[in-house]
């Protein structure tokens, strides 16, 4: 892989992590526009830098290994942040911020990793 292709791979990974994380959001019952639109844009801010920056790790260091290591830490960088976040701006109060948004990670991730792998 060569960083020609990562505006692409960024974006298709952007839209498809915003339409799993809506879907999700409507299943455990966020409704309000507003909550659906935050949860939009906190992912416009954590996707690209879990997408692109281990992509960039396991090119520059040349290792699938470090790929995975960089994912792991931005990946928990991502829930904290995202849940920190959804504590401030959430008017769902239903389930805890962080719970949310441990659910709309692991829902998008899992879900994110089997259609890769079917493309």
């Amino acid at each position: 892989m060569n960083l020609d292709y990562l505006p692409i791979i960024m974006f298709r990974s952007l839209l498809c992590t915003i339409v799993i994380e809506c879907i999700i959001s409507l299943i455990i019952g966020i409704r309000e526009k507003k909550d659906i639109l935050n949860i939009i844009l906190v992912n416009i801010m954590t996707n690209p830098i879990v997408v692109s920056f281990p992509i960039y790790i396991m090119i520059k260091m040349h290792t699938l290994s470090a790929r995975y290591y960089a994912l792991f830490f931005l990946e928990i960088f991502a829930l904290l942040s995202e849940g920190i976040v959804y504590s401030k701006v959430l008017n769902y109060k239903s389930i805890n911020p962080f719970q949310i948004s441990l659910i709309l990670n692991m829902g998008s991730y899992l879900i994110g990793d089997v259609i890769n792998r079917l493309l």
